[in-house]
């Protein structure tokens, strides 16, 4: 945090932030564009093949780049300016929905096309989430960050309602369309980051050695805290994530369309915005360890009750409390891990938090579609389900300094 950031403007609302505010419509705007494009891809590869398993295999090809490119990451983005990595990033995104436009408008659409296009997309991600997360503590002063990480979260979340439920409705009437408002919000959103200006801290002329590039690892390890925070998420979702399998959930289980599942893909979404937006006004401030593992224990519970539904309604409600459990416990990590983590550090520890957490997604899709290859698509989330919950118990006790977290306050060294 710069020295500007910390001296001033604690009393301003987030929005007289203005980069911070800029920052924010950036991530809305591109992760709209990822949700749709995710529609499409997922919707049209299962249209294609029928696979349960080649929808897992989007999580997993999504997954290599970004442990292939962790360490890398890390270092880029504690060595140079965020705002041209996010800016590259967001241009290979436009790219990728460009590409599969032109599939669609010239027929030439295969799966080894869209599955190309999900790596390039994997590889952009990777740069651009924990680029992201660690330019945003820069933008506002410590003193608000609890409520500044709410509303960051909360434009992801925005995105994940708007983005998936207009992507399957766009579909329905033109992939096409769909495909060529993903390419403009991507375009634009690169564009946008011209326009973020901030009292930027002295870059880092740290040489790229293998020292100063594990230097992460070696931070995290050294602060159980850390540890268990950023490995939580990670075992959590590998097991108990349903998105990979949603297509097959809308329209073998539910008897759905695309626009169903659009609505499926934006329900988490739903219950996370609600609860960010709480959060923004009323951040949580004690006891913040046994709120996490209990939010983390009703992330599983509302996965186990998704997997058994045969109602429309009932789905849609149970992956609401999902998204608003997830989005309490995105917060409350989120948090821990900026405050404990120094400006210079903030690129690496943030790409590792990245792969522990944005990865365990996209691996966790793989495993969802493998388990539903081999046993069903029920099965697989239910176990999925009760495995987050024995996870959130046995963190308790690996972590017990985690879980008697009370106050955000930086661990002592």
């Amino acid at each position: 945090m710069s020295g500007a950031a910390l001296g001033s403007g604690t009393s301003l609302p987030l929005i007289r932030h203005a980069p911070f505010v800029l920052l924010w419509v950036i991530r809305l705007g591109s992760t709209v564009a990822y949700h749709m494009l995710a529609v499409v891809i997922g919707w049209t590869i299962y249209d294609l093949t029928g696979s349960a398993f080649d929808l897992g295999l989007i999580g997993l090809i999504q997954f290599v780049p970004a442990v292939v490119l962790t360490l890398l990451i890390g270092h880029v983005a504690d060595r140079y300016d965020k705002r041209v990595i996010l800016r590259i990033a967001h241009g290979a995104h436009a790219a990728c929905a460009l590409t599969v436009l032109a599939g669609f408008a010239y027929g030439g659409l295969t799966r080894e096309l869209l599955l190309g296009a999900v790596f390039v997309i994997g590889c952009a991600r990777a740069f651009e989430i924990p680029t992201g997360h660690a330019l945003m503590p820069a933008l506002v002063p410590v003193a608000i960050l609890p409520r500044a990480t709410a509303a960051w979260a909360s434009s992801n979340q925005t995105a994940t309602i708007c983005g998936p439920a207009l992507g399957g409705l766009l579909y329905s009437v033109s992939p096409t369309a769909t495909c060529a408002v993903c390419t403009m919000l991507f375009t634009v959103s690169a564009a946008l980051t011209l326009l973020v200006r901030f009292d930027r801290p002295p870059a880092s002329r740290e040489p790229p050695t293998l020292r100063s590039v594990l230097a992460g690892f070696h931070f995290i390890r050294e602060r159980p805290r850390l540890l268990g925070v950023v490995t939580l998420d990670l075992f959590v979702v590998l097991l108990g994530g349903v998105t990979a399998l949603l297509p097959v959930f809308a329209r073998d289980i539910l008897h759905e369309g695309p626009f169903g599942l659009g609505l499926l893909r934006s329900a988490p979404a739903v219950g996370a915005l609600t609860t960010m937006l709480w959060l923004t006004r009323r951040p949580i401030e004690r006891r913040i360890g046994p709120a996490m593992f209990a939010v983390v224990a009703l992330y599983g519970a509302a996965t186990v009750v998704f997997a058994l539904s045969t109602s429309f309604a009932l789905s849609l409600a149970a992956l609401a409390v999902l998204g608003a459990s997830d989005a309490v416990s995105v917060v409350l990590r989120f948090t821990l891990v900026q405050i404990e983590t120094p400006d210079a550090m903030r690129g690496r520890v943030s790409a590792i938090n990245a792969l522990f957490t944005g990865t365990s997604n996209t691996l966790g899709e793989f495993e969802s579609g493998a388990v539903a290859a081999w046993l069903g698509a029920v099965p697989s989330v239910l176990i999925g389900g009760i495995g987050a919950i024995l996870i959130a118990l046995t963190w308790m006790r690996l972590f017990p300094d985690l879980r008697k977290v009370d106050r955000f306050e930086p661990a002592e060294s």
